[in-house]
């Protein structure tokens, strides 16, 4: 009997992304079929575990125009839908969906964000539009009207004193709690 991989979706309004999680993946076989039918089968592991997904789509599918890439973690099939339209759901089929099929968060995108989508350049760690500067990461006015460059109003009259009494205390610890004299090594903690 064949085990289900973990099978990742996410759709645009022309296509469907589907990504199979299979490492090692051998003798991968797909079968894409008009009518929304998606049938994918492989081997696995040292002991070539059989592996099959075998569902059918919620509506038909441009089989000509859809693209499949492998590499050795995963699979990754772009499945052309025959009509431009949102599907309510990937399999036709309701009810609760299969426990090895899971939405792919990172290719998800929301129907009414699709055309946002387009208009910006696909990538990864695209940081072009961000201004670091206001992204309160320390330094300058921080735009909340805080005084960060000096607070006037906090008494700072004893941190002299505990600065001191820390850096004596600490290296006090370090000649005690150390181990044939170097103070490198850990002290022995077993009792």
């Amino acid at each position: 009997m064949s085990r289900h991989p973990t099978v990742k979706w996410a759709q645009r309004s022309d296509e469907v992304f589907i990504t199979v999680e299979l490492p090692d993946a051998q003798n991968v076989k797909l079968k894409l079929e008009p009518e929304g039918k998606f049938y994918f089968s492989a081997t696995a592991g040292a002991e070539k575990i059989p592996y099959e997904v075998d569902i059918d789509l919620f509506d038909k599918i441009d089989v000509d125009n859809s693209e499949y890439s492998a590499s050795s973690r995963h699979i990754c099939y772009l499945v052309k839908k025959a009509e431009s339209k949102w599907w309510d759901r990937l399999l036709k089929q309701g009810g609760k969906s299969p426990s090895f099929l899971k939405v792919d968060w990172d290719k998800w995108i929301d129907e009414d964000e699709e055309n946002e989508q387009d208009a910006k350049p696909v990538s990864d760690m695209d940081f072009g539009d961000v201004d670091f500067s206001k992204l309160n990461m320390g330094g300058g006015d921080n735009g909340l009207g805080f005084d960060t460059a000096g607070d006037d109003d906090e008494d700072e009259s004893d941190s002299e004193d505990e600065d001191s009494e820390e850096a004596s205390s600490g290296i006090e610890l370090d000649a005690k709690d150390s181990v044939d004299g170097n103070v490198n090594e850990a002290p022995d903690t077993k009792a």
